[in-house]
């Protein structure tokens, strides 16, 4: 059973200590009895050293390899700050840091849909306990062998990709949501790293909902846009008047299905810079990633100055929010919803058969062509991402080339 955000509070820090102990050593697998008795070893997942500890309103990451850790909640921010004592033994990740005098206290195994524990101490005030799921990238199968049918798939996307990488380098990864395939992941050249293009804007969008989750912003709350604001591209905020306020809800929503590009700068300033939305993919370990510019910045990009992401970063992103990892339920399907509505339907939507449901964000630049987001196939969910470079024009043809693989194997 999978046990999320649950707190535990007291006024005797001594007695939060015993209780974390007890549940954390309940929690973690036991091994099998040395005469034989008790329950057969579990088969071995893959040990990461990255990971992080989805917690209600809040995050706990954990770089084992760097001994480095962050938590990220409503409360407040640490930053990326050094544990030298971390220490990790039988693939958990143990330690103890105290950043303004408060004191956090971790379990966290290195291993997808584990459990890990986190001990909060403020300096004054109760301390709080919080259990929640382990998540890492890629992560783990919930049943192996029913996820071995997806794996033949790979070797398809594979020749796809072999065929465009003369003209189009490209990379995919898809992930099972459904159980169908076990929660099986897949990738071919899933570490590949091009500009992001407007598929940034989807970390924009998570950083919003999970301010709104917090309770420190509201979706009706009004943002004044002026004339220096507006930029060209995607969009149609440019073609309204201004000054106005425009609430956080039509920012977010033109954001996502018209990808309109004043509406992502403005949302960037309100949350207060490229700091912020950084500090979001930092905090889920996604390495590939990074908001350096805004859209349509064009003296930035020449500076060097450049969004970058990964099919795998995205995927990461993509299902930390079907998990409810990242956002609450509702900002979840808010966000799934504005994708499902998305206006810019050249790519994945074109190449599907009509009446399939998807849901996806699609980013594009002089050199760049990318599609992501989630077949809705009843039953058959999966998370998908189809990043390539070169051509745009024959960057569409492989994503869509991409698309219809992935779509006629599930049918298959």
């Amino acid at each position: 059973m999978r046990i999320t955000g649950k707190k535990l509070s007291s006024s005797r820090p001594s007695a939060v200590r015993v209780l974390l102990l007890v549940l954390v050593l309940a929690l973690l697998p036991q091994p099998a009895r040395a005469d034989g008795g008790g329950p057969p070893p579990a088969p071995a997942r893959p040990v990461s050293d990255l990971a992080w500890l989805a917690f209600a309103g809040g995050v706990f990451s954990v770089d084992a390899a760097a001994r480095t850790v962050r938590y990220r909640a409503c409360d407040g921010d640490t930053g990326r700050v050094a544990d030298p004592d971390l220490r990790v033994r039988g693939g958990v990740a143990r330690g103890r840091v105290t950043v303004d005098g408060t004191t956090y206290a971790y379990e966290v195994p290195l291993t997808g849909r584990s459990r890990g524990f986190l001990a909060v101490f403020p300096p004054a005030g109760r301390p709080d306990g919080h259990l929640g799921t382990v998540v890492t990238d890629p992560m783990p199968p919930t049943d192996p062998a029913a996820g071995r049918p997806l794996l033949p798939l790979t070797g398809q996307l594979a020749e796809v990709v072999a065929d465009a990488a003369p003209t189009n380098p490209a990379g995919v990864t898809v992930r099972d949501l459904s159980g169908r395939y076990g929660d099986q992941q897949l990738a071919v050249n899933g570490a590949f790293r091009p500009k992001a293009a407007s598929v940034i804007k989807l970390w924009i969008l998570v950083e919003l909902l999970r301010r709104v989750d917090c309770g420190q912003v509201s979706l009706d709350d009004g943002v004044l846009v002026t004339p220096a604001d507006v930029v060209g591209g995607t969009g149609q905020l440019q073609f309204e008047t201004f000054p106005q306020v425009v609430t956080l809800y039509r920012l977010a929503e033109y954001m996502i299905i018209y990808s309109d590009n004043t509406a992502a700068n403005v949302l960037i300033d309100y949350l207060g810079g490229f700091a912020p939305v950084n500090a979001l993919i930092d905090s889920m370990n996604q390495r590939a990633t990074i908001l350096a510019r805004k859209m349509l910045d064009t003296e930035a990009a020449r500076r060097g100055e450049e969004n970058f992401t990964s099919p795998d970063d995205v995927i990461s992103l993509l299902g930390a929010v079907w998990d409810a990892d990242i956002l609450a339920p509702p900002s979840r399907d808010l966000m799934i919803g504005f994708m499902r509505r998305q206006t810019l339907n050249t790519k994945i939507p074109a190449a599907l058969p009509p009446g399939v449901p998807a849901a996806h964000k699609t980013g594009e630049l002089d050199d760049v062509s990318h599609d992501v987001g989630y077949y809705l196939i009843p039953g058959t969910e999966v998370a998908v991402a189809f990043l390539t470079s070169g051509p745009p024009a024959t960057g569409d043809a492989v994503v869509r080339r991409l698309a219809r693989t992935v779509y006629d194997y599930l049918e298959e």
